[in-house]
């Protein structure tokens, strides 16, 4: 089968069909292949992953029986024996792989369990996704089986006594198909390099020699690529030299704020399509064009559950409370936030992954993400989200003409009462009180708790305008540098006191003074 002019195996082809049909039946169906394969396992055994099965109702059967889990919980229960080499602990095997990641809090790296059926799950979604692109208009189709620039960790993992660890994009671009080969960029050498600097170059120096119609990353590090070999050789934009650049592939954090500054790099539109790639699996992508958010992947590895994000289900920290009731995707409603669990071929059981989301088309299953179950900002009851702050950065940087590619907030004490202090990266002549007065309007118009708290205990909004290279200094100061790095959008605890010793050892003035929370 030939699909887009690349040529697929006939075993994947097949697997590309998605069938249409009941979504509650079609997860039922993921979750009792994941139980059947897992049910010789010592997760399976202890939880009776033969009773669920022959239970009338698996679905709830399961939600009775197992417990949910975060990763601390999980690690410490069950995934730290994989790390040592005992086989069967959570899936089939013994674990060859794990990804690295430290989200955009933690300083310790969690351990996420890679499997080769995870592999090969979030390959098939990827195919999916590609294939959902012959329901595009006016898109240049011949740019696919043009070269694939993919911006991402490296391929040379670090060694452990039974395992192989790093970014997942590495342990997924080691992992290629034998058949995307010749269209994958920068190719196996480039990808191997550790040092994120020196990678950076040898794209920068090989650039004129491919011709790139897809390209794959993290805005802020594909945008400081293309930026040098703009400036390297003296390009007005890329298209100059890539002139069949016609699609980016992106996920991890919200476009809108990059894309003003993305755009000037560019001599003509291109096509953006989003996804939802996870450490623990490819949960969503986007597969219609112009859509409002990303289809959940409810038909190929990972069942999921929805908890309701609220007071009910949630303290005021983000935990997960112990009579929180998870949801199956046909209880769920459309404009509701949620936290996602999570049950993968990867030996992940009920987990909580840490993002929510909400449904803005229940009859696509679209969802767009929201934040983050513990990045969000409610000191006094503001209750503000990412999603409100993405916005209305998004509504002022519209407004004034400017680029914002980053920001962060942090929660700080104001007297006996609370304010908000802003750092935002522009590059752009902008003056910080016009800044300031016009986010803090923004986000009254959003969000109607913030707007009753400005009048209460949240008494002061403060702004710090800083250059964009801050933030990459800071995310490279923590050894955070590279594809699976993102900056915290909300501040706290030792990121915001490293933070502000950052700022103090740059002699980065700001604009008031601020202290630990």
């Amino acid at each position: 089968m030939a699909l887009i002019n690349i040529p697929l195996p006939q075993s994947i082809a097949r697997r590309l069909y998605i069938s249409s049909g009941d979504p509650r039946r079609m997860q039922l169906k993921v979750l009792k292949k994941l139980l059947t394969k897992a049910r010789y396992t010592e997760f399976g055994q202890q939880f009776g992953f033969d009773e669920i099965l022959m239970s009338r109702h698996a679905g709830k059967a399961f939600q009775q029986r197992v417990p949910t889990y975060d990763y601390s919980k999980l690690y410490n229960a069950f995934w730290n024996k994989t790390l040592q080499g005992v086989p069967d602990v959570c899936w089939p095997g013994q674990i060859k792989f794990f990804a690295l990641s430290s989200g955009t809090s933690e300083a310790a790296s969690k351990y996420i369990p890679i499997t080769k059926d995870l592999i090969k799950a979030n390959t098939l979604t990827s195919l999916r996704q590609l294939f959902s692109l012959t329901g595009y208009h006016d898109v240049n189709f011949g740019a696919l089986p043009k070269g694939w620039l993919m911006l991402g960790g490296s391929t040379e993992l670090q060694k452990g006594p039974t395992y192989y660890a790093g970014d997942l994009s590495g342990i997924q671009q080691r992992n290629i198909p034998f058949w995307f080969q010749r269209l994958y960029k920068p190719g196996k050498r480039i990808a191997k390099e550790r040092d994120w600097a020196v990678k950076i170059e040898e794209i920068v120096a090989n650039a004129p020699n491919w011709d790139i119609g897809f390209i794959v990353g993290v805005p802020a590090w594909l945008q400081l690529c293309i930026e040098k070999i703009i400036e390297r050789y003296q390009l007005n934009n890329i298209h100059d030299m890539w002139p069949n650049l016609s699609f980016y592939v992106h996920g991890g954090v919200a476009m809108e704020p990059y894309k003003k500054g993305f755009e000037k790099l560019l001599g003509k539109p291109i096509t953006y399509i989003e996804t939802y790639l996870a450490s623990e699996g490819f949960l969503a992508y986007q597969n219609r064009q112009h859509a409002k958010g990303m289809k959940l992947a409810i038909n190929n590895n990972i069942f999921f559950e929805f908890v309701p994000f609220d007071e009910q289900h949630f303290d005021a920290e983000g935990n997960m409370l112990p009579d929180a009731r998870a949801l199956m995707i046909h209880e769920v409603e459309e404009g509701r936030d949620y936290a996602i669990l999570i049950s993968t071929n990867a030996g992940a059981w009920r987990y909580l992954i840490g993002d929510t989301v909400r449904f803005v088309d229940l009859e696509h299953l679209e969802i767009i993400i929201t934040g983050r179950t513990k990045h969000f900002l409610s000191l006094v009851g503001e209750h503000l989200s990412v999603e409100n702050m993405n916005r209305a950065i998004q509504m002022v940087a519209n407004e004034l003409n400017v680029c914002i590619p980053e920001f962060t907030v942090a929660g700080i004490p104001y007297g006996n009462f609370f304010a908000h202090h802003w750092f935002v990266a522009c590059d752009d002549p902008v003056d910080e009180t016009q800044l300031r007065l016009l986010i803090d309007a923004k986000l009254k118009q959003l969000n109607d708790d913030y707007e009753v708290e400005r009048k209460h205990a949240l008494k002061e909004v403060f702004l710090t305008v800083l250059p964009e290279h801050a933030f990459i200094d800071f995310l490279a100061s923590k050894g955070k540098i590279g594809a699976q790095h993102k900056f915290p959008r909300v501040l706290k605890g030792k990121m915001w006191e490293d933070w502000q010793q950052f700022l103090q050892s740059h002699k980065i003035k700001v604009g008031t003074a601020i202290q630990p929370s």
